[in-house]
């Protein structure tokens, strides 16, 4: 699987990035008020050994160190339910690469990419890129918050993940098919959905390496993007009980995409 394990402490926003957590709405607020417990719930299925190596590799990377950004978009109303909870409504931004890329094909992921010397730190570099990717209004997102950069082994990129919101991020779509295979805007239900939890691992590395992902209609989210959602569901208590001994090697994983029918549950 592909690994993220923090590199240097609490990300650092650069320049003039605008991140205004206080403009959330309530039941956004369980997530924004508990972003200290990410990193541990980064690392929480990590075996000491592999952690130790991928820290270790985040210190030592010889050469200029490669920038990266991404934006996790919650959309949806700004009230929730009367009882509390997740509207059923709000849903997460997600995107599918083109099987023809060469890094990372066919993965689902967050809108994002590396960071241009243009970009006034990583929220900038997050919204760029998001928006050359699904064709989304910047002007439409409030950026929350920057969360943890993580080092990411294959890549050797440290990528920052950019919280945001928005009641109406407007129409979204492929930009660039040789980029892009799909953009989705995923109901935040699909993930919470026991049902459409399991662990997967790559064959070559064994089940240690084995981490949570989400079989949905369209897409696997695994690897970084699937760490990423499963530490926010289980920070912000969205989590419900799922089978964790639920474990397949990613290309059965995978195969089991194209049998999903309907939406996203």
């Amino acid at each position: 699987m592909e690994v993220a394990v923090s590199a240097w402490g609490t990300a650092r926003t650069q320049g003039t990035d605008p991140v205004t957590s206080e403009l959330c709405p309530p039941w956004l607020r369980p997530l924004i008020d508990n972003l200290g417990r990410i990193p541990d719930a980064y690392r929480r299925r990590l075996p000491a050994d592999v952690l130790a190596m991928l820290t270790s590799g985040a210190a030592s990377a010889g050469g200029e160190r490669r920038d990266a950004a991404v934006l996790v978009l919650f959309s949806g109303p700004e009230s929730g339910p009367a009882g509390g909870g997740i509207p059923d409504e709000a849903d997460l931004l997600v995107t599918v690469r083109a099987a023809t890329l060469r890094h990372h094909a066919g993965q689902a992921a967050f809108p994002g990419g590396a960071s241009d010397p243009t970009d006034d730190g990583p929220v900038a570099t997050a919204l760029r890129e998001a928006r050359e990717e699904t064709g989304i209004d910047p002007a439409r997102l409030q950026p929350l918050a920057t969360l943890e950069r993580l080092f990411i082994a294959p890549s050797q990129f440290h990528v920052v993940p950019v919280l945001a919101y928005s009641p109406d991020p407007g129409p979204v779509s492929v930009v660039d098919r040789a980029e892009t295979a799909v953009v989705a805007r995923v109901p935040v239900r699909a993930f919470v959905n026991p049902a459409n939890r399991l662990m997967v691992y790559r064959g070559d590395l064994g089940h240690r390496w084995a981490g949570p992902a989400f079989l949905l209609n369209e897409m696997l989210v695994w690897g970084f993007t699937g760490q990423v959602i499963s530490a926010l569901l289980d920070v912000a208590g969205w989590a419900r009980p799922w089978d964790t001994t639920d474990l397949r090697e990613l290309d059965e994983a995978m195969s089991l995409v194209d049998d999903q029918g309907g939406p996203a549950r």
